[in-house]
């Protein structure tokens, strides 16, 4: 590789890299708009969820079929890339195969392991391609992810199948002028799958096969680089977010909702009114749920962040299975979309002033947060420890301790466990009269 190649590879380099920073500092802004909370606590269970769920997809394995393909897209592409690093060093100090000398016999070895999780990982691309496209599964054909988030997917997989095969042609045309003794292409021994095809070069000249060698040894960097800056702006970034959104999951019991202290104290002081003159007076008042991005926190956007648009979630919801309007999926996805449109303003204009629409409504209806039931499947599907469920109870917590807006049946509750501690209409007085009726 002369100089020039190689100034023209180190400035590509510096050009992805450069890019890829700044939408990834970007997106971090995005994140960081929502409200702080702490969830640094029991740090070995964190650890813990980080190495089974994203690491090892453990809530994959449900359907052991499709996460078995997966596990072969996510190994081949994560472990391939030690591929690239060689590839880097090569298009930066103008060598090539700079690791085959260091280790001699390993090397066609190593070489050989990435062909075949590169074979896989065209396979895995394959089948999923025919399950989107021509099977389609139920999850993956629903109205939300049409336009762009069903493209996104399709060109995922076209270009990860694309990739591979350069990575193939290329060894493959390097093991054939390994066999002419060309200059520059130095024994490194055959390769387990490309050296099966070298007989498809024999008819080729040294030219041509320094032409197709070079050729796809750019196009494939070129593409890496290409699709780690397509990352950020796609729903693949779960590659990158999963392992710190795994590590931050809320570890309590999934039954347990979040309490507001302002609203505690309220119940308090109404059970035991004889405390509120010892109440210090309250710093303002508070805000009550979330209508909108900023009022979210930012474990809430990073989930959103962090959304792979599989569906489990969406699959799993009794209230979208019974047809109604709901899906968390779409939750997600809705608010991603809001905080990309509030961190473009802010990094725009340098504040966020009010654009006259909210995640509330705007995005996501009431008819969508009131068939949620509450019951924490999206949760328990999620294979990233995503939560749907945090943000739509946010958001109806706004609905109704803002907006007074609940349905008919809710505002009776409310008011009966307002006047009578219960969701009863009952005074606590009559609540006990059934026994003494029965005692009669």
């Amino acid at each position: 590789m002369n100089i020039i190649q190689e100034l023209l590879f180190v400035v590509a380099l510096g050009v992805a890299i450069y890019l890829f920073a700044r939408k990834a500092a970007q997106i971090r802004k995005n994140i960081l708009l929502g409200r702080d909370v702490q969830l640094n606590d029991r740090p070995a269970e964190r650890w813990r969820n980080l190495l089974l769920l994203a690491f090892g997809q453990k809530k994959m394995f449900r359907n052991p079929l499709v996460a078995v393909l997966h596990f072969f897209v996510y190994a081949g592409f994560i472990i391939i890339n030690i591929e690239i690093l060689e590839i880097i060093l090569d298009g930066i100090f103008g060598t090539h195969r700079l690791f085959a000398p260091l280790l001699n016999g390993l090397y066609p070895v190593l070489i050989g392991c990435f062909e075949v999780l590169a074979v896989l990982v065209i396979v895995g691309c394959a089948t999923f391609l025919i399950r989107r496209n021509i099977v389609k599964v139920k999850r993956l054909a629903q109205h939300e992810l049409d336009g762009w988030p069903r493209s996104d997917a399709n060109y995922i997989l076209i270009t990860e199948i694309v990739l591979m095969l350069l990575f193939l042609t290329m060894n493959t045309a390097d093991q054939a002028l390994q066999q002419h003794g060309h200059e520059h292409y130095i024994a490194t021994g055959p390769f387990w799958i490309s050296g099966q095809f070298v007989p498809l070069f024999s008819g080729l000249s040294d030219t041509a096969l320094v032409a197709i060698e070079r050729g796809c040894w750019w196009m494939h960097i070129l593409g890496v680089l290409a699709f780690l800056n397509y990352l950020p702006y796609s729903k693949h970034l779960h590659i990158i977010l999963a392992f710190p959104n795994a590590y931050y999951a809320d570890l309590r019991p999934k039954g347990k909702m979040e309490n507001m202290p302002a609203v505690q104290k309220e119940v308090q002081l109404m059970l035991q009114p004889e405390l509120a003159a010892d109440e210090p007076p309250a710093d303002g008042i508070p805000k009550f749920g979330a209508k909108d991005v900023p009022d979210l926190t930012w474990k809430n956007l990073l989930d959103a962040y962090s959304c792979t648009e599989c569906g489990r979630c969406t699959a799993a919801c009794p209230a979208n299975i019974t047809g109604k309007k709901l899906s968390p999926r779409k939750i997600m996805m809705d608010t991603r979309d809001r905080a990309e449109e509030i961190g473009a303003q802010v990094a725009k204009t340098g504040t966020f002033a009010e654009d006259g629409k909210a995640l509330l409504r705007d995005y996501i209806s009431e008819e969508e947060l009131r068939a949620c039931t509450s019951c924490n499947a999206c949760v328990q599907e999620c294979p990233v420890s995503i939560n749907p469920l945090h943000i739509i109870l946010q958001l109806r917590r706004h609905l109704v301790m803002e907006e007074s807006s609940a349905p008919q049946e809710w505002n009776m509750m409310f008011s009966n466990i307002e006047n009578n501690m219960a969701p009863w209409k009952f005074s606590p007085d009559d609540r006990d009269k059934w026994a003494v009726e029965m005692n009669a």
